[in-house]
């Protein structure tokens, strides 16, 4: 039913020849020149997208993941430029720099990433500050009922319930692999929600808002996307939970 990491395009959707002849340079430039040269073919080409029915846009693949957005394009911020919003039913908003995050306690996480499409991949490093913990720096009020994030693109958002949110597997992430989070991956700052659909990660993340009632619906929910993206329920195909 649903197509996307951030969503995604159908299956089967054609692919120009540019695209075509990218993706198999930047495999062969990984085996003939190693990873640098392919990092740098993956970042020259990413902008060669195809698009479905809806505006989404189809990047070119970047190391083991799909690249989706759904604005046409990839936005950038610089890391020096960064900053975090948390605001909402809370007793002391914040504003966040990426240092600022980095200096809290980090949960590292191996898990995998599941699309709701149906591609999967595997024991990804994820480091980041558990949601729960900046919930609980900012301050509930009482009576909170969820969180409702906010991406820089301008366009997306999503949202979880509170109990979801204060789960040990959600995280605020500024380093994925190693690195910090790359613009392709949604970085410098990301969310990741191990149990559930990478539609509910939300990506290019500035924004966090505690809620008094129900949260709203996410971008893709309110086109029809579960409300409740748990791995193996969304999609009625996939029966391999992440944890």
């Amino acid at each position: 039913m649903a197509r996307a990491e951030t969503g995604a395009k159908p299956e089967g959707t054609p692919v120009g020849r540019r695209v075509f002849l990218g993706m198999v340079g930047v495999g062969a430039a990984g085996v003939l020149f190693g990873a640098k040269a392919q990092n740098w073919l993956e970042h020259a080409l990413a902008p060669l997208t195809a698009k479905d029915g809806t505006g989404l846009s189809s990047f070119l693949p970047v190391g083991r993941f799909r690249i989706y957005s759904v604005t046409g394009d990839l936005p950038n911020k610089d890391i020096a430029d960064y900053r975090l919003k948390v605001g909402g039913h809370v007793d002391q908003p914040l504003e966040l720099s990426f240092a600022d995050l980095q200096a809290m306690p980090a949960t590292n996480l191996d898990k995998d990433f599941q699309c709701v499409t149906g591609w999967r991949v595997h024991n990804v490093k994820w480091t980041g500050v558990r949601l729960g913990d900046l919930l609980d720096r900012a301050g509930l009020k009482a009576g909170a009922q969820g969180v409702e994030f906010h991406s820089f693109d301008g366009a997306y958002t999503e949202s979880l319930t509170m109990q979801q949110a204060l789960r040990p597997d959600v995280i605020v992430a500024y380093s994925m692999e190693g690195k910090t989070v790359s613009r392709e991956h949604g970085g410098p700052v990301r969310m990741y929600v191990a149990p559930m659909y990478g539609y509910k990660s939300c990506k290019w993340l500035d924004g966090i808002t505690v809620t008094a009632a129900q949260p709203e619906p996410g971008y893709w929910e309110v086109r029809g996307y579960d409300v409740d993206g748990w791995v193996g329920k969304s999609n009625g195909r996939d029966d391999k939970p992440t944890s």
